[in-house]
């Protein structure tokens, strides 16, 4: 299994966590790095965005799992997409000598489902917070969040509250999910034009702060 092709932005001095943004469906691993620059402009964090796996033929950009339905990835390409990000997830912490206590996993949209799936699973360690944007937490057969073994975990999700591509009743299923599970979730809607986009400024004004580095 190759590796998944990655880029990093280091953090002036000696960072203080890990941030790792997961982009979203047809894009690739530059897309998120001025959401990247505006949820840690002091740059703090050591930053790494990975490349998605796939290649859907014509289809532009890069994809992390096969989509039958919105909600409910595709198991085999979801489940391998998983795989991969768990080897390099574990490698950022091997190289870096940041632990999961200290990083957050964050992604938009499709890499929003990402980092749910990697930061929920009982197979994988728990890291300090989650950033969810305009994504999903997927029901993908075999796979269940693991949710009573992670209560520091902490989460934040923002969604536009008329986004046509994933609708705003996936953060709201996620954010009771997730806080009837006892976790602390940080919940932002935003209003404004039908928007499915990880826009910097958009994400910024919504949000009113920058990310905070891991304790």
């Amino acid at each position: 299994m190759a590796g998944l092709a990655f880029i990093e932005r280091r953090a002036e001095g000696a960072p203080a966590g890990l941030l790792v943004l997961h982009h979203g469906r047809g894009t690739d691993e530059h897309d998120l790095l001025a959401l990247g620059d505006a949820l840690d402009p002091g740059r703090r964090l050591h930053l790494v965005l990975p490349r998605a796996p796939l290649r859907l033929g014509a289809s532009p950009g890069w994809h992390w799992y096969l989509v039958p339905r919105v909600g409910y990835p595709d198991p085999d390409s979801f489940n391998a997409a998983r795989a991969q990000l768990a080897a390099l997830h574990d490698e950022l912490w091997r190289s870096t000598g940041i632990g999961p206590e200290r990083t957050v996993l964050g992604g938009f949209s499709m890499g929003g489902v990402m980092s749910y799936a990697l930061a929920l699973d009982a197979q994988r360690p728990a890291p300090a917070g989650v950033l969810a944007f305009s994504g999903f937490i997927p029901a993908v057969e075999g796979w269940q969040p693991s949710l009573a073994d992670r209560p520091s975990l902490r989460v934040l999700i923002a969604h536009g509250r008329s986004d046509p591509v994933i609708g705003i009743a996936f953060a709201r299923r996620a954010r009771d999910t997730l806080s009837v599970a006892g976790l602390e979730v940080d919940y932002h809607e935003f209003a404004g034009a039908p928007l499915h986009t990880p826009d910097a400024n958009t994400v910024r004004i919504s949000l009113g702060t920058e990310v905070s580095a891991p304790a």
